[in-house]
Formats: C-alpha cells, sequence, structure tokens
C-alpha cells in the first residue's frame, strides 16, 4: 500500500521562501502524475500544482504562477516531488497536501487522485 508524506512546512513571514517535499513509500513513482493541494481553514480544498510522471508536463493554479515550482526525482527511484514555494503571501497558508494520481498524465481535480498524504502545514505572517 502506498503511502505518501509531506514534509517541510512551517511559519515564515511574507516575502519568504519554503519547499515542501513528498516522499512516497510502497510503490515507486515514476509511473504517477502527481499533485499538490491546500486547505486554509474554513475552505474547500483547492488545486496548486501537478506534475505529470516524466516532469515534463506541469500545472499550476493562477494564484501561484510564477512563485512556485513543483518538480519530481524520479532518478535511482527516489520516490520524491517537491513544491519550491517563493514571495509566499499570507494567503497562502494552509494545509498543503500531496496526492497521486495512477494515471501518469496530470489533472487539477482532486477526484482523480486516488492517495493522499497527511499534509503540512503552511503558515505565512504578514
Amino acid at each position: 500500500q502506498v503511502q505518501l508524506v509531506e514534509s517541510g512546512g512551517g511559519l515564515v513571514q511574507a516575502g519568504d521562501s519554503l519547499r515542501l517535499s513528498c516522499a512516497a513509500s510502497g510503490r515507486t513513482l515514476s509511473n504517477s502524475a502527481m499533485g499538490w493541494f491546500r486547505q486554509a481553514p474554513a475552505k474547500e480544498r483547492e488545486f496548486v500544482s501537478a506534475i505529470n510522471w516524466s516532469g515534463a508536463d506541469t500545472s499550476y493554479a493562477d494564484s501561484v504562477k510564477g512563485r512556485f515550482t513543483i518538480s519530481r526525482d524520479n532518478a535511482n527511484a527516489k520516490n520524491l516531488v517537491y513544491l519550491q514555494m517563493n514571495s509566499l503571501k499570507p494567503e497562502d497558508t494552509a494545509v498543503y497536501y500531496c496526492a497521486l494520481r495512477t494515471s501518469p498524465f496530470l489533472a487539477t481535480s482532486s477526484a482523480r487522485y486516488s492517495v493522499w498524504g497527511q499534509g503540512t502545514q503552511v503558515t505565512v505572517s504578514s
């Protein structure tokens, strides 16, 4: 059974950067698209970014485009996906979730992802 574990969250000030990591165990990620979603208090979970199986195709929510970068490391059986977050804003405050899709093609809908991590808290102070 595949498990996803996020790390790298924390409390930062506006304008700072963070890099989130998602590590998988139980299966290789090399054939799977991966996504990052976030959920702020009293709000629905929303799409942040996604990457296809090879890393050649990526997608971003308009709110993070130009500030966030998704990447993955499939080499040497590393099962890692990253989200580099720059120029953070208070409105980026949320729990960030990593998700796996059994298809190699990325998707922006949370319904297309079947495995989820527990989430990591990102708090951006003004």
